[in-house]
């Protein structure tokens, strides 16, 4: 079963398998960024201290985590539902940051996946663009997450677009390319595997009750990064970027006492 909370982000609040609950819920303590699959538009992770320069001219975005702009805006804003039924639905909303454009999102729910795509599209004016997924899953029981590199970070948590190969053991919250197997979790009785056409993956396994594996299409900070070496697109008036997540799941098989 899955729910999906257009006023909350327009993100997936839960996803169940059997009695098995995949994502964190919706809880009064926990902030806008810290339950669900919340869609990452129209920047996916952080931008540092807020800033960035586009086509020569400096903007300030918005501060919502310590000193950095993160996330996007997608994941604060109500979502509209254009159309749903009961295995899929349609969202849209006009992004809330001063370039325009807008998101829209389709989550398509079969017997054993999750398929949601998500398609950033600029308006009137040309814009810098990455997105992604933050899914934060019940903390699993073990993971299989092999990338061939990780990106080096900073005490900001921010890279500079350096790499290290191979990636050293976890703990981490930090962003790798190239996975060597499919990425995988054991959360119960479910083995949950992740695919993207994104490049980029974001793992945050730091909190003892979740932990995040975060498909992306550019690296955080990526707006920064200078001869497009963490991934973000430049979009003219009206051109799109797209990209999908699938959250696949198996459980074992039971056979009848004999």
């Amino acid at each position: 079963m899955c729910s999906v909370s257009a006023d909350d982000g327009g993100r997936v609040g839960s996803l169940t398998v059997g009695p098995t609950d995949l994502l964190i819920r919706q809880d009064p303590s926990l902030p806008a960024a810290g339950w669900g699959s919340f869609p990452m538009v129209p920047w996916a992770g952080r931008i540092r201290n807020g800033r960035f320069t586009f086509d020569g001219v400096d903007y300030q975005l918005p501060i919502n985590f310590e000193t950095h702009a993160i996330h996007g805006t997608g994941f604060e804003q109500p979502w509209e539902m254009l159309d749903r039924d009961a295995r899929s639905c349609v969202l849209r909303c006009a992004l809330a940051w001063v370039l325009g454009g807008e998101a829209e999102q389709l989550i398509e729910l079969d017997d054993d996946s999750l398929i949601c795509t998500l398609t950033v599209r600029a308006g009137d004016n040309p814009m810098p663009a990455s997105i992604g997924w933050h899914p934060w899953f019940v903390k699993p029981e073990r993971v299989d997450l092999r990338f061939d590199r990780m990106y080096l970070r900073d005490e900001d948590y921010i890279t500079d677009g350096r790499t290290v190969s191979p990636p050293p053991a976890p703990p981490w919250d930090d962003c790798f390319a190239g996975p060597l197997a499919t990425p995988r979790l054991w959360i119960g009785d479910a083995e949950v595997s992740l695919a993207s056409d994104c490049d980029y993956w974001v793992v945050f396994d730091m909190p003892a009750h979740a932990t995040c594996v975060e498909p992306q299409s550019a690296t955080p900070d990526a707006f920064n990064l200078a001869g497009n070496l963490g991934g973000a697109v430049r979009l003219e008036p009206g051109e799109e970027l797209g990209r999908t997540m699938t959250i696949a799941w198996t459980q074992p098989i039971t056979y009848p006492a004999t």
